[in-house]
């Protein structure tokens, strides 16, 4: 295998574009990627292209690179399209740099690109329902006491809000919206019919009535088994809201020091602590919101970056993995701790070796949980590692400086590709106020769907520093 380098990574700020498309939003990352790297569109071998929206939002399936990259002048080259949830954009950088290491190619490109916000809301989760298996959505829906919540967890919940009501801030809830017009009304209701044809040709008339459970509180199922997965680690190790909130609130102060960061606006625990219940023990701000967004990278072998006379920004490659998701109890060993290992082991490297993280922070619990599983603390000191400043600018192991996905913003298939060019904006010394002082070695986690207790698809990336 060859050894392959990042010659270039890109994103825009993440956030809210309803007037734009996706071939919009990929174009406005494609073609600074380029331009950034030295290179023109024909230079460009073979391409992989990450999105999940698109075909339940606007119907685009099937062909997603090449409608959406055609316009660009990018055509004839493969293109493979990638959806693997919220690993999409990790995966399509593994399979790009697989495709330089295996010598097929020299020079690829990885895009992701996501238009994920719609005003209606059930319109969009109800497309996130994809990540889990949509065949057996009915035993999910018969089987959501499992990620219920029991006698004292109400009991906790009740007290952590009466505890909290009183430092709520005037203005916390949020803005007001506009009483919609008819025309409005009626195009929701139309969304809303669109949508019900189509889950209960998937499932049937009875389970779309069902769930309803899955959206209540506007959020989706995937918030719910956060939550059940935080619950179990605060019983069984101690852990708290209180520490949930600490790495809430850390990375909205990372997010205000990223103009690419759909956040840039700081929240203190206590802030984070009273703001809306999503489901216990995640609060409003202990979650990603929904983004839109793109983000690209383009690698090739070494060969390439001497040609081009660009060491100095080339930053390498030491290990990239995916696995995928397996039939396990809460207690057998995890995902990320699985896949984390076979990475440390490709790139001769270990925990400690790491001088900062991106991870997949969907929930403040995400970032606690992966940073066990990568081996940064000991097995149920997640929490504790946060509340020491450990995983802050300037400590230890700096977490999420972008500011994660519950700051800096989760359009789905961009995510992955956003913490690569985070970690490579480190490694090249270049991210200004949040630079991690001293960065040589990086690790990038990147988790999507759900199959029981863990993530469905998963891609781990160490990278090195450019030579100087």
């Amino acid at each position: 295998m060859r050894d392959v380098y990042v010659l270039s990574a890109h994103t825009i700020k993440f956030g809210r574009y309803l007037e734009k498309s996706v071939k919009d939003l990929a174009a406005e990352t494609v073609i600074p990627c380029l331009k950034q790297a030295g290179l023109e569109k024909k230079d460009l071998q073979a391409l992989w292209f990450a999105n999940s929206g698109w075909g339940y939002g606007k119907g685009q399936d099937s062909i997603r690179a090449q409608v959406a990259l055609r316009p660009l002048g990018i055509e004839a080259i493969p293109m493979t399209n990638v959806e693997n949830a919220c690993a999409g954009g990790s995966t399509a950088f593994h399979h790009a740099w697989l495709g330089v290491a295996s010598g097929l190619y020299d020079v690829t490109m990885a895009v992701g690109a996501e238009k994920i916000n719609d005003p209606n809301k059930m319109k969009v989760f109800a497309g996130f329902l994809g990540g889990l298996d949509i065949e057996n959505i009915a035993e999910i829906i018969a089987n959501i006491s499992v990620y219920g919540m029991n006698d004292e967890d109400r009991k906790n919940m009740d007290t952590h809000i009466k505890k909290y009501a009183q430092k709520k801030e005037p203005g916390n809830s949020g803005k007001k919206r506009k009483k919609p017009t008819t025309k409005e009304k009626m195009n929701e209701y139309w969304d809303m019919f669109k949508v019900y044809i189509r889950l209960r040709d998937c499932v049937g008339a009875e389970t779309v009535k069902d769930m309803r459970k899955l959206f209540s509180g506007d959020h989706s199922p995937f918030m719910d088994v956060y939550g059940y997965a935080a619950r179990q680690h605060m019983r069984k190790y101690g852990s708290t809201p209180e520490q949930l909130a600490v790495i809430a609130s850390k990375n909205h102060y990372h997010s205000s020091l990223n103009p690419n960061a759909q956040y840039t606006f700081t929240v203190t625990p206590e802030q984070v602590l009273a703001d809306r219940m999503v489901t216990w023990p995640l609060t409003r701000g202990m979650c990603a919101p929904i983004g839109d967004g793109a983000a690209s990278a383009i690698l090739c072998d070494l060969g390439t970056v001497k040609r081009l006379g660009l060491m100095s920004q080339a930053v390498k490659i030491r290990a990239s993995v995916l696995g995928s998701g397996r039939e396990r109890a809460f207690e057998d060993t995890d995902i990320g701790e699985r896949l984390s290992k076979i990475a440390y082991e490709k790139a001769g490297l270990g925990p400690s070796d790491m001088h900062l993280a991106e991870v997949h922070d969907a929930t403040a619990y995400g970032e606690l949980h992966q940073a066990e599983a990568l081996g940064f603390c000991r097995e149920g000191d997640g929490g504790i590692l946060a509340q020491s400043g450990a995983t802050k600018i300037g400590g230890k192991i700096p977490i999420n400086p972008s500011g994660g996905l519950e700051s800096r913003g989760h359009p789905i298939g961009a995510s992955g590709l956003a913490q690569i060019h985070e970690l490579v904006t480190q490694l090249r010394g270049a991210a200004g106020p949040r630079q991690v002082q001293g960065a040589k070695i990086a690790i990038a986690e990147n988790g999507g769907g759900a199959l029981g207790q863990e993530e469905a698809a998963m891609c781990i990336h160490i990278l090195e520093a450019p030579a100087k």
